[in-house]
């Protein structure tokens, strides 16, 4: 579905999403008497979902069925399901069906006040960004696709490492839904195994000096499809996603509810703590430590073996001439020429 796409027909879109987002087989004839369209109008919603990446199987005499569909993304449950010690600092959360970047859609709004967030959620993404300015490919229903705002008081002494302490803040929120086998790879990967299953990108908004603006968003896989999955490795990344780990992955809006919390509880220990608060965890899922990596920084390559991160947050590696430091760069674990 290209940009030119009337907004009837977006809104149609979402309907037939979400009235097939039960898995279950749905009757063209049901679909269209149930939304007040034609069945030629639910055939082309279809193939629009088709086109953004989503499994719709189309079966003669049992109708229409979204593959790996789980619950609509919903507002309300979300932020009811947040625990009540940090729900008023929800300041405002919203779901969207489709917007070109949720990161895009807090950078755009002023800041909120210190000590509260905004969120941002939406079914797809027409422009998803993960870091390095790669394109972040999610169908609708398949991820959990959201931004979080949040407004330091001062810039934090460690803000470097947010993104290493927000990984941490995820894991958090998985290993509370039962996801086993999580890992970090730095500097923002979240792994299942050694599969990326989702990443972060955080983008800041600071003066010199006083109130710092963080816009934080969090891309997690949660059934893609395995063709979707094909098309992702066939690109250089190997991919996961939550169906994989286990028949019945949790519910997309348990999943937000609880990296929410997680996020807005590790934010507090942030401000107060700095990566001190998380260095341990990051420490015990670290994907790296002890082996063999490249990173790439520009037109510099640096071979040696993953020695962890410091405090700073910075990844150290022990190369030929001695342990080095990086604060950026990409990261390949892939055996050396």
């Amino acid at each position: 579905m290209n940009r030119a796409t009337s907004h009837p027909a977006r809104a149609l879109l979402e309907r037939v999403f979400r009235a097939l987002a039960d898995g279950h087989f749905h009757s063209g004839e049901e679909l269209a008497g149930r939304l007040g369209v034609s069945r030629s109008a639910v055939w082309k919603a279809a193939n629009a979902l088709r086109e953004l990446g989503s499994t719709v199987h189309a079966v003669r005499k049992r109708g229409y069925r979204l593959a790996g569909a789980g619950e609509p993304l919903d507002a309300a449950l979300i932020r009811e399901a947040l625990s009540r010690t940090l729900r008023p600092r929800l300041r405002h959360v919203e779901v969207a069906w489709t917007v070109a970047s949720t990161n895009t859609v807090l950078i755009e709004r002023a800041p909120p006040p210190p000590g509260e967030c905004e969120v941002a959620l939406a079914e797809f993404q027409s422009a998803g960004r993960g870091r390095r300015g790669r394109a972040w490919i999610a169908p609708p229903g398949g991820a959990v696709c959201l931004s979080l705002s949040w407004t330091f008081a001062q810039v934090p002494r460690d803000v470097g490492s947010l993104s290493l302490a927000i990984g941490v803040c995820v894991l958090r929120a998985l290993s509370r839904l039962d996801v086993p086998d999580l890992k970090l790879k730095w500097p923002n990967d979240v792994l299942l195994g050694d599969a990326k299953l989702g990443g972060i990108l955080i983008e800041l908004r600071a003066e010199a000096a006083g109130p710092a603006c963080v816009v934080i968003g969090i891309g997690l896989n949660v059934a893609l499809g395995a063709p979707l999955i094909a098309k992702i490795n066939a690109m250089g990344v190997a991919a996961a996603d939550l169906s994989t780990a286990g028949p019945s992955p949790p519910a997309r809006n348990a999943i937000a509810a609880q990296i929410i919390d997680s996020c807005i509880g590790g934010l507090l220990d942030f401000e107060r703590e700095g990566m001190r608060a998380f260095m341990d965890e990051w420490r015990h899922a670290d994907a790296l430590r002890g082996r063999s990596v490249t990173v790439s920084n520009g037109d510099e390559r640096t071979r040696g073996l993953a020695r962890g991160i410091d405090v700073t947050g910075a990844l150290l590696v022990e190369a030929p001439q001695g342990v080095r430091k990086f604060v950026a760069g990409e990261v390949s674990v892939r055996p050396f020429a």
